[in-house]
């Protein structure tokens, strides 16, 4: 019986030595353990700088666009100065160097191409082209705007602010769904979809700048689409609902 007691006893000394022993264990494990896996589960913080872009500004050098009119000068050999004016498709009838598109080019570039198209015939010509005539550039806003209609396009213009020159939406404009409109090669047009509302409520950095010839279309909401079809308030659209 001694025996057993003495037994007993050791082993409920060794339970209390060890018991707290693993419990402090157990607690550091998971206090060491806990901001890790904090840190794992927090989402990561967003870098507004990189997550949202800034309005990308484009080269401001005016580009040649059909029905354009330039001059090109050639000083040692006058014989080939000419005026001519950019067809539609881009190109331009050279005396003496055939068609070279020149739709697109700045002035500089269109220097480039004449001297290329006249390697064949002069050597290492001088040449220097002007521009004489010229379409403004401009841009269209229609839609649900409160002054529609076609603008020149004075410099870099956000999608935002050609809003803000046709006066602004109006009631029944739905500014997340407008559209726009762009002339690509071929006659295609590009139709991309600006959120406008994401910018006028600040969730968005600017990003669209519109191009010569660009148009931003603002379409109705549901609610204006749909109003024609929801009778009028008062007694008598009531009494006329009734079978």
């Amino acid at each position: 019986m001694r025996t057993l007691n003495s037994a007993l006893t050791c082993l409920a000394v060794l339970g209390l030595c060890n018991g707290p022993t693993s419990a402090h264990t157990a607690n550091r494990t998971a206090t060491s353990s806990s901001p890790a896996t904090e840190m794992s589960a927090s989402p990561r913080p967003k870098n507004a700088a990189i997550d949202s872009p800034l309005l990308q500004r484009r080269d401001s050098r005016y580009r040649l666009y059909p029905s354009d009119q330039i001059a090109i000068t050639f000083p040692l050999t006058p014989e080939f100065n000419q005026t001519v004016t950019i067809e539609p498709d881009g190109y331009a009838s050279l005396s003496g160097a055939g068609d070279i598109r020149l739709a697109g080019l700045t002035t500089a570039e269109a220097v480039e191409a004449v001297k290329t198209a006249y390697a064949k015939i002069l050597h290492d010509p001088i040449v220097t082209v002007e521009l004489t005539n010229f379409d403004k550039p401009f841009f269209v806003v229609t839609g649900q705007v409160n002054h529609p209609g076609k603008f020149d396009l004075r410099g870099p213009t956000s999608a935002t602010e050609a809003v803000a020159m046709a006066g602004g939406m109006n009631d029944s404009a739905k500014s997340s769904q407008a559209l726009l409109f762009r002339r690509v090669d071929g006659g295609r047009y590009e139709v991309t979809r600006v959120d406008l509302k994401r910018v006028f409520d600040g969730r968005e950095h600017e990003v669209t700048e519109l191009l010569p010839g660009d148009m931003l279309y603002v379409p109705k909401n549901l609610i204006s689409k749909i109003q024609r079809f929801i009778p009028s308030s008062g007694f008598g659209a009531y009494y006329q609902l009734q079978p």
